[in-house]
Parts: structure tokens; C-alpha cells; sequence
């Protein structure tokens, strides 16, 4: 089990630690600054950090041999003279990295190898422990890279990365919006996956499109990869071939929309949400902060709620604010509130760690 949780906050980086049986805050860094994300390594024991200064620009800090200090951000490539791409609201999509949205370590085969992936889409991997950064132009100069569209944020978002453990040039990624991309050849070329997945926000004749899907959160299960589940703008979908194919999972109670999901190490079928009202409001249904749970591949599903708020909760979870730890028994989530909570045994109790932190954007064991 994992002793350790690191929270990223609005306002600095949170050491949760679990000691005589109880979780505290053991320590922070980067007080005061935008941490937008931040990972363990498990190959390196190393640790890093996404910090957005606002004006100053994006930075990444690393913790190696008993101190933080700051290595290489992803840099996008010069933009070509003459060359006009525009968002979904007309305005110019400027190549230059805005936010760090999502960081994964790479397979066991690859020690110095991580993936980074950033708004307004770019994908990025390192091959020296983040000490520098190429981009994956074969994605970034895909045809059907200026389809995506900005989903949550003005601009696209690729947010999640998953290594296939079976095979580390095996590489899925989740936009939002522009769906599901896939690399069997560690970022060589790419094609898109998806299929059946269903979006409501559009046009009807690109309902089923792959790329128009609002992809909110994409996991891939340790032990069977074969098995995806993905947290949909409007649904809850699973696969059972990798992301080939999609299948819907409908009347989910209290709702299907939500931003994260965690999927059980070993159990293919056990997957946790964090379901919200949509669109406008994004807030808990009814002011209640809940996890939902199913243990049968979707076809059920139990409510989590105790030790959760259950009355004025407007807590929202964003997509890296719930993880799960390798034994499949912990799991973490912050909220927009600055709530903590932790759960030893699945969700079906919750113990507060916290409800007075900077607004939380990612929780991940260490």
C-alpha cells in the first residue's frame, strides 16, 4: 500500500502522509504558486511537478536525490510564417504550451522514458527523466489535429495518457475534445480509436464521429489492459479490446457526467466515479458529494457516501483529483474546495483529511 498521497493545489504542493494509523498533512512546497500536477515515478523514485506561473509561463520541477529543482518544460516548435489555426471561438491557437495536462511515466523497459501531454494538444515524451522534451509532430501535423476543440478549457486539452504494460511503445491517449488517439509504435504514427462512443453536444451527423468526443478522463486496467473505461461529457463508456470499441453504460444513479475515473489494479470490472450535474452547474446532484462504484463491468452500481458531505457539498472533482493506489483498497480524492478525502477499503467509508486547502486539481499516491 501506499503511505504517501502528493496533492496539487491551486496554491502549492501537499505532502499527505499516513503514520500510526491516521492521514496529515506532512509537508508543502512551492507555497503560493500553481501547481497544476504532479507525479511519483515508481521505476525512479523520482517526483514532478507542473507549476503555471501565469505570466511567467509554465515550469517543471523534479525531486531527485533529496531536493526539488527545475528541468525542462515542453516547448512547441516554431509556428510556421503564414500559417492561421483557430479555436472553436475564432480566436488564433498560438503554438506554445499553456498548460502541462497530463504526465505518465513510461514502461518498465524504458527507465528514463515519460509522456507529457499539454493544452493546446501537443504530446510530448522525454527519454533522459524529463532533462529534456521532444515532441510527437506526427500527432501535433495529424490532418485531423485542428478538428479538436476545447471542451472544459478554451483550447484542447490532451489530458490522459495510458502505457499499454504489456508493451511500452504501445501508447492510448484521451482529448478533450478530439476522442481517443492510439500509437503502436511509441508515437511513430498514429490512428484514432473510439468507436461507439456517442456524443450529444454536436451536430447530429457527428454524434458517433471519434473525434468529436468529449473525452473526460481515460484509464486502462494494470492487470488486463484489454480493459478501458472512459468518464464521457455525457456518458459513462467500456471497452474490452484496448479502445477499439466502445460500449455505453446508461442509467447510472445520481449521474453520468463527472470528470474522474479510477479503475481497481487487478479487477477489470470494479471502476469508481465522481458524478456532478453538467454543463452549467457541475456541481454534486442535490449538494451531495458521492463516489459511485461497480464491481460487474457497469452493469451495476452502488452510491458511496459515508464520511462524504451530504448536505451544501459544491465540491467538484476534477479529472486527476481521485486516484487509486496499487493495492486497489486506497483511494484519494481532493475538490474545488480544498476537501481531502481518503478511503481505506474501496469507498464505503471516507475519512476527511482536510477542508480548508487551496482548490485541489490532482491527487496521486506516491
Amino acid at each position: 500500500m501506499s503511505d504517501r498521497i502528493l496533492v496539487s493545489t491551486r496554491k502549492g504542493l501537499f505532502t499527505v502522509e499516513r503514520a500510526n494509523g491516521s492521514w496529515k498533512i506532512a509537508g508543502a512546497d512551492f507555497l503560493g504558486d500553481n501547481v497544476t500536477l504532479a507525479i511519483s515515478d515508481p521505476r525512479s523514485g523520482h517526483l514532478y511537478a507542473a507549476l503555471d506561473h501565469g505570466h511567467f509561463g509554465v515550469k517543471m520541477q523534479r525531486f531527485a536525490d533529496g531536493a526539488w529543482s527545475e528541468t525542462h518544460a515542453p516547448v512547441y516548435p516554431p509556428k510556421p510564417e503564414g500559417l492561421e489555426e483557430k479555436d472553436m471561438w475564432g480566436r488564433e491557437i498560438q503554438w506554445t504550451t499553456n498548460r502541462i495536462w497530463a504526465l505518465a511515466p513510461g514502461g518498465q523497459d524504458q527507465p528514463g522514458t515519460l509522456w507529457c501531454g499539454t493544452l493546446p494538444g501537443g504530446l510530448f515524451r522525454s527519454d533522459d527523466h524529463g532533462a529534456s522534451w521532444t515532441m510527437c509532430e506526427t500527432l501535433w501535423r495529424h490532418p485531423k489535429r485542428i478538428q479538436w476543440m476545447g471542451g472544459g478549457a478554451d483550447l484542447p486539452g490532451l489530458h490522459s495518457i495510458c502505457v499499454d504494460p504489456r508493451n511500452s511503445d504501445h501508447v492510448c491517449i484521451g482529448v478533450s475534445t478530439g476522442g481517443l488517439w492510439f500509437t503502436a509504435d511509441g508515437g511513430a504514427t498514429w490512428t484514432q480509436r473510439g468507436e461507439g462512443m456517442r456524443a450529444e453536444h454536436v451536430p447530429p451527423e457527428m454524434t458517433h464521429d471519434p473525434i468529436s468526443q468529449d473525452v473526460h478522463c481515460l484509464v486502462q486496467c494494470a492487470a488486463s489492459p484489454e480493459r478501458m473505461w472512459v468518464q464521457h461529457h455525457n456518458a459513462i463508456f467500456m471497452s474490452s479490446d484496448a479502445g477499439r470499441n466502445f460500449t455505453e453504460i446508461v442509467d447510472v444513479k445520481p449521474s453520468v457526467f463527472g470528470f474522474p475515473v479510477v479503475v481497481h489494479p487487478r479487477e477489470p470490472d470494479t471502476a469508481w466515479f465522481a458524478p456532478e450535474i453538467k454543463d452549467e452547474r457541475r456541481i454534486p446532484v442535490g449538494g451531495r458529494l458521492v463516489v459511485t462504484r461497480t464491481r460487474d463491468g457497469g452493469k451495476t452500481f452502488e452510491t458511496l457516501s459515508r464520511g462524504l458531505p451530504q448536505e451544501h457539498a459544491y465540491d467538484v472533482v476534477y479529472r486527476h483529483a481521485m486516484d487509486i493506489d496499487g493495492s486497489g483498497d486506497r483511494l484519494v480524492i481532493g475538490s474545488t474546495t480544498g476537501g481531502l478525502w481518503i478511503s481505506e477499503n474501496q469507498g464505503d467509508d471516507w475519512q476527511m483529511v482536510s477542508h480548508t486547502l487551496p482548490p485541489v486539481y490532482a491527487t496521486r499516491f506516491a
